[in-house]
């Protein structure tokens, strides 16, 4: 053989290293975060993976490639408890493969190819509880005195499909041990069992998975060797695999000398006469529960009838389940191996009728489950069968996953069942039809989930309930008016429907759980829930919640109250709205304090106007606001009563004059003497002398400044002081006419400082510093120049016409002259 080129053996390399490199970046296991659970199943591992935490205390290596068990591949794992290599392919165990794993407790080796049984390997685990080695490929079960130390151990299963001979001696070291389950398996027909070899064991439960189709005489043997046991679970597994009973010989003798109370027959095939012979055997036994699961039952072609007695043995619990034949139930045509039945359970059973004479024999039946079958309204409920009396001990009956359709036929049917309190209904198609129902007075209990149901079948429903279950059943809307009806109940689950909303209206004054998941409302709030003072229990989550403020503070209110405990939460309650909290847990919607809190948000709000009305009075102070709105007021006042004096007038003076009351002797001597005494003479008009006497001030100042056509201001310091000099200020600039700047003529008395001016005086500051204005002199040679300027201010003292109110004017000037 020629040796790789370098070109080749960098290939191999590769070729390695990429492998290596996929092992490390794809761990076979998953181990937890406390480093005590390691998940390695299903990995098609052909070795134990190294570097696995020897902290673990379970390690699952089931459903691999594994071949064999080397000594160092638990080494380090001291602290291991369980350990499972089921389903395997491992050969061999290295003997001290298990040197440190002391504190092994569960060892599982089920369906490999042993072809021994690995004793060596077990002698360190003193402390082993549970061991199982069956299915595998030794063909002796003789245990060595390593398992004589295993004195902790409770369950063994041994055996497998090679094993055809079991041996008086097998056995004999278990003597000692008190097994809580012991399971044998054989092969597919057991070839010898030596009488004895059951002798030694120890075991309050058997699981004998032994064919015997050829040595149908050994079952008595192993169950005389069984006399005397504390043996209370005997279960047998393809008792006859392969054909049907057909002996002379009572296969069962023997079995009313044991201590079991519970018989289990799994798979096989049973005839009339084999399932006579058990029942005539479990009727003079101390065996009080029952179970066929999964038999291959068949009538027999002739059947022995010389045995005495009638099968009708006195039970606790018979488990009739997956038997494809039901003709099982009345296996010699009558129904009377029930009569004796407490509790009767036939599942899926594919029988679909139920005959008259069936009831009556069920007399002492108190539990009945007849699930998983084919049974209708119509063959369930026989209008010519007499259901009064017929079972007057049922206290529960299961009818699930049938194909019944209406509620009315079950109500007929358990109406005068005279102790009946729970009823389960569920898995069928119940609740479509409009009906009216009767039921008995008894019935407390009800599960109607996974059925068809509409807000109409409320009015069928029995209202005595405690609980109701209508899970699962399509209904979009509840009926008010049946909780109002129905004061006893105390538990409803609503789970998986289509409801939209939750009345603030239900009343259930007495119920304490209520699981409401999974519907398609997503408003609820402090409202919701009031009408039931004693809920403990709600069940709200997967719905598609509004976050809204009633949400939370219906959350905090709970909270705070510490009920009803919501059963669900946090996990499954999530936001489907507003939009920009889709997909967000409820737990983590927060509002704003003040977004919620009404109580605060009243107290902020309250608190804000406050100081706004208190801010708005300082602002209003400062700005004198409140003497504007006093002009304004009084302005629109006097235009109103204006305008219903009738026609508009043309200006009757030259100018009017606003003077403060401290000034007069100047105007009347100064101003009036100089302006009325040229030729023409200024027509001037001033309060004193020309304003109406009566009527109201402010329509005095407003009517007469509208018919001047200017108006001359004499400042001074006084007039700054003067109210009423303020008013005619403002109307001047006011005014509808359109008084301009150009015809307020300023007579500055007395100088005054601009600056200081009050608020209100804005106009009067801005025109003192934008506008010429007249200054008095206090030189008596200047002022005949101020004559001349106030004169061309005035204009030509022509062009000043009557108006129609002259005459009533002249009146009053002379009245005030």
């Amino acid at each position: 053989m020629r040796p790789p080129t370098p070109a080749g053996a960098r290939g191999v390399w590769c070729l390695v290293l990429l492998a290596l490199a996929g092992d490390a970046a794809w761990p076979p296991c998953r181990i937890d975060a406390d480093n005590r659970t390691g998940l390695c199943k299903g990995q098609d591992l052909v070795r134990v993976p190294p570097g696995l935490p020897g902290s673990l205390r379970g390690l699952d290596l089931s459903y691999n490639k594994l071949r064999e068990i080397a000594a160092g591949d638990f080494a380090g794992m001291t602290q291991l408890r369980r350990l499972d290599l089921g389903y395997n392919n491992i050969s061999r165990i290295a003997p001290d493969a298990f040197l440190s794993n002391l504190l092994l407790e569960h060892l599982c080796l089920f369906n490999n190819s042993l072809r021994r049984i690995p004793a060596p390997a077990l002698r360190p685990l003193v402390n082993l509880r549970r061991l199982d080695m069956s299915n595998n490929l030794y063909g002796s079960v003789a245990l060595d005195d390593v398992f004589g130390r295993l004195r902790r151990l409770r369950e063994l299963s041994l055996g497998g499909p090679l094993l055809q001979d079991i041996s008086r001696g097998d056995f004999a070291v278990l003597k000692d041990t008190a097994l809580q389950k012991f399971a044998i398996k054989s092969a597919s027909s057991l070839r010898r069992y030596e009488a004895g070899a059951f002798s030694w064991l120890n075991t309050t439960e058997l699981w004998c998975d032994t064919a015997l189709d050829e040595s149908a005489a050994a079952l008595p043997v192993m169950l005389r060797d069984l006399r005397g046991k504390a043996l209370d679970y005997l279960r047998f597994r393809n008792l006859f695999e392969f054909t049907y009973y057909t002996g002379d010989a009572d296969p069962f003798a023997g079995l009313a000398e044991l201590q079991v109370t519970k018989l289990v027959f799994y798979r096989g095939k049973f005839n009339e006469n084999l399932l006579r012979l058990a029942l005539l055997n479990v009727q003079r036994s101390s065996v009080r529960d029952l179970a066929l699961v999964a038999i291959d039952f068949a009538r027999s072609p002739w059947w022995n009838s010389s045995s005495t007695g009638a099968a009708a043995p006195w039970l606790d619990r018979l488990l009739l389940q997956d038997i494809s034949n039901p003709d099982v139930l009345r296996f010699d045509w009558t129904f009377t191996w029930l009569s004796g039945v407490a509790t009767l359970s036939i599942i899926n059973v594919n029988f679909n009728y139920v005959p008259c004479d069936a009831w009556s024999e069920m007399r002492n039946v108190e539990a009945l489950d007849i699930s998983g079958n084919r049974l209708e309204d119509g063959y369930i409920y026989n209008q010519h069968c007499d259901y009064q009396g017929v079972m007057p001990k049922l206290e529960s009956f299961v009818l699930a996953a049938n194909q019944l359709l209406s509620l009315a036929v079950l109500a007929a049917l358990t109406r005068t069942w005279p102790r009946l309190t729970r009823l389960d209904a569920s898995r069928n198609g119940l609740g479509s039809l409009q009906e009216t129902c009767q039921w008995s007075p008894t019935l407390r209990w009800l599960a109607l989930h996974h059925n068809r149901m509409t807000v109409g079948a409320f009015g069928c429903l029995p209202t005595t309930l405690e609980y109701l279950d209508l899970s699962y059943s399509q209904l979009d809307r509840l009926d008010m008016d049946y909780f109002t009806r129905s004061p006893r109940l105390r538990e409803l689950r609503l789970s998986g429907n289509k409801i939209k909303f939750i009345p603030s209206e239900w009343r259930c004054p007495r119920l304490q759980v209520l699981a409401i998941d999974g519907n398609s409302f997503g408003v609820i709030n402090r409202g919701s829930f009031v009408n039931m003072p004693q809920l403990v229990s709600l069940a709200a989550g997967n719905n598609p919640y509004h976050c809204t403020c009633d949400l939370y503070l219906f959350l905090e209110e709970t909270r705070r109250r510490g009920r009803p405990t919501l059963a669900d939460w946090p996990r499954k309650w999530t936001c489907y709205h507003p939009e920009p909290l889709l997909d967000t847990a409820v737990a983590a919607y927060a509002p704003h304090l003040l977004e919620c809190d009404v109580p605060a948000l009243v107290a902020v709000a309250m608190a804000s106007t406050a100081v706004a009305v208190a801010a708005c009075a300082v602002l209003c102070w400062k700005l004198d606001v409140g003497w504007y709105l006093r002009a304004t007021y009084r302005l629109v006042r006097a235009k109103y009563s204006g305008r219903r004096t009738g026609a508009a007038r043309r200006c009757s003076y030259h100018a009017f004059i606003s003077y403060s009351r401290a000034d007069a002797d100047w105007v009347r001597r100064e101003l009036l003497h100089r302006l009325e005494s040229t030729a023409p003479p200024y027509r001037l008009c001033i309060h004193e002398r020309d304003f109406t006497p009566g009527r109201w001030i402010i329509d005095n100042i407003v009517e007469n400044i509208e018919r001047s056509a200017k108006v001359i201001f004499v400042l001074s310091r006084s007039f700054v002081d003067s109210e009423w000099c303020n008013y005619e200020l403002y109307f001047a600039h006011q005014r509808a006419v359109g008084l301009g700047s150009e015809d307020v003529i300023l007579v500055v008395k007395e100088p005054i400082d601009a600056r200081g001016l009050p608020r209100r005086f804005a106009r009067l500051r801005k025109m003192l510093g934008t506008k010429t204005y007249l200054e008095w002199p206090s030189e008596p040679g200047r002022r005949p120049f101020f004559w001349l300027q106030l004169r061309s201010l005035l204009g030509n003292p022509g062009g000043v016409g009557q108006t129609d109110g002259g005459e009533e004017e002249e009146t009053a000037v002379d009245a005030t002259t």
